[in-house]
């Protein structure tokens, strides 16, 4: 298990899901991570913050009942400065949905979506600095934005957060991974038609103990497998949705 320590702008610093069922929820995840909850800022409704071993790893929140929106984790990229970041996604041909807004005084937000819709966060640290801790069973361990194609909005994330690309090499493989002071962050991966009907959106993997074991409890707990287990470059992955219907991967690292 690795504390984090300031994220650099750019870095995916946090992860949020905002869903109807808050209590349900937390169920799920904490059967299926071992997560522990503690309150989070007041100023965003019902929202709890997720915990390993007392460290923050993700936000919960509730949606109000006359919000009908996808239920989706979001990647939240680290930033110092979030008004001077908003103004650059509607520069460089992004939108703004949200804020920038104050989360009492844990920090600074804007939620955001690329050219191509998809959504994500954007979060300058209070005193709530993000992830505190990964590499251990329930921590987000990747990011990655899955799109049509990644040449047109690959230029956005380059303008926009300073990134450094680079391709991984196939004829039939539209993949980019998105570098910061020489180290990979997160990618693009561009599927074409492939592509979901919801469009492009990012994906978050989080890391488990035993791929195989943990996309069984996501069926047990009222989850389902939407791409069953299977080896990955980077591990043995699966991708499964939560009950309402919140996709992520959960990866058991190559490393291990």
């Amino acid at each position: 298990m690795t504390e984090a320590t300031r994220h650099t702008p750019g870095t995916p610093c946090w992860v949020s899901l905002m869903v109807h069922g808050l209590d349900a929820t937390q169920e799920f995840y904490g059967a299926l991570f071992g997560w522990e909850f503690s309150p989070g800022p007041d100023p965003l409704g019902p929202y709890v913050r997720a915990l390993i071993e007392g460290k923050e790893v993700a936000g919960i929140g509730q949606l109000p009942t006359s919000r009908h929106l996808p239920i989706a984790w979001t990647p939240y990229l680290a930033t110092d400065d979030a008004d001077a970041t908003a103004e650059s996604i509607r520069s460089c041909g992004g939108t703004v949905g949200v804020g920038p807004l104050d989360a009492g005084d844990a920090g600074r937000l804007a939620i955001a979506t690329d050219p191509a819709g998809a959504v994500f966060g954007v979060w300058q640290m209070g005193v709530h600095s993000g992830t505190a801790v990964y590499g251990t069973h329930g921590t987000p361990v990747w990011n990655e934005l899955v799109t049509l194609e990644t040449s047109s909005v690959c230029k956005f994330y380059e303008a926009v957060f300073g990134y450094e690309t680079e391709a991984v090499v196939s004829a039939d493989f539209d993949y980019l991974t998105l570098h910061l002071a020489g180290r990979p962050v997160a990618a693009l991966h561009g599927v074409g038609q492939a592509l979901p009907r919801k469009g492009s959106h990012w994906m978050t993997y989080f890391e488990v103990e035993d791929t195989d074991v943990a996309a069984h409890h996501v069926v047990e707990l009222g989850g389902h497998v939407v791409q069953a287990p299977r080896a990955s470059t980077s591990g043995r992955v699966a991708t499964v949705a939560d009950p309402e219907g919140a996709v992520f991967t959960i990866v058991r690292s190559a490393a291990h």
